[in-house]
């Protein structure tokens, strides 16, 4: 829209002539003055600075939206990466446990066949010790048993304990071995404190001087050694004897459990303790006392 302009004339008097009548001398002059315009507005000081703010604060505001943005992203992948790391932490834990439930299983195999192929070991050895292997006797109906009917299991041996009253069967300590012999035996090693307590629980008194021969005696040496050829390590003596005569042992029942070896004459007629290995070897206990035949 066009701004409406309106002039005035204003006309000057000089020196009391008129204007009319000198009107080529007279000066007009003409001021401009523009009217209808609209007022302008008065711009404060804050108006000005919140002027100059403004693209400040859009900027800010901008850059403020950007990190919200640019943080709800990092969020969100760390979320992600915390989900992925505890599933493939759980997955390497399922992973562990599989693991770790197949070795036990594999090391439980393992042994059990470690220990059947001792136990086939030590049965085959057994076995090789007879002449005649009484599979009968031992192992009727294809199932084996450790002992004889009439031998008595401890730990990995056979024991038999002579039981006859009639002293004419008493045999001396050498008659006794090889009668152990016959039987694919020997007589009794005994090697540690609860053997020698089985021995005592399993003989009993019979007569005051006599008892049971066991497989100790004096060798060329006049030194004490056990018919398996093996040092003596635990003695259970009942008192010391004259050396020069004595020779042989035997287990007396009316003494003491823990002391009742007796040193007597080899030609003493005595009850006797045969020893053998089983046939199936203990898992339980160790292989103490057990003698091999020769």
């Amino acid at each position: 829209m066009e701004e409406e302009l309106n002039y005035v004339s204003v006309t000057f008097n000089s020196n009391g002539i008129s204007l009319r009548e000198n009107t080529t001398n007279s000066e007009v002059i003409y001021d401009e003055v523009k009217t209808g315009e609209k007022a302008c507005p008065v711009v404060t000081e804050n108006q000005k600075a919140a002027r100059l703010c403004s693209p400040l604060t859009l900027a800010m505001a901008l850059l403020g939206s950007t990190c919200l943005i640019l943080v709800s992203a990092i969020t969100a992948v760390s979320f992600h990466f915390l989900y992925e790391l505890r599933r493939q932490n759980m997955a390497l834990t399922e992973q562990n446990l599989r693991l770790w439930t197949e070795k036990a299983a594999l090391k439980k195999q393992t042994e059990d066949l470690t220990r059947d192929r001792d136990q086939l070991s030590w049965t085959i050895g057994v076995i090789m010790e007879y002449d005649n292997f009484p599979v009968k006797e031992l192992c009727p109906q294809k199932e084996c048993k450790p002992c004889l009917d009439g031998w008595l299991l401890f730990q990995s041996s056979c024991y038999l304990f002579t039981d006859d009253e009639s002293s004419w069967r008493w045999k001396n300590w050498e008659t006794s071995r090889d009668r152990c012999k016959e039987k694919n035996a020997d007589l009794v090693v005994i090697g540690s404190q609860e053997e020698q307590e089985f021995i005592s629980n399993h003989t009993k008194n019979y007569d005051a001087k006599n008892g049971y021969w066991i497989g100790l005696s004096k060798n060329t040496n006049d030194v004490w050694m056990w018919v398996d050829g093996s040092d003596v390590t635990e003695m259970y003596w009942v008192k010391e004897s004259d050396p020069s005569r004595l020779s042989c042992a035997i287990s007396n029942p009316s003494e003491r459990p823990l002391a009742n070896w007796d040193k007597v004459s080899c030609s003493m007629k005595n009850q006797w303790i045969c020893e053998t290995r089983a046939l199936i070897r203990s898992d339980s206990e160790p292989v103490t006392g057990s003698n091999s035949t020769v």
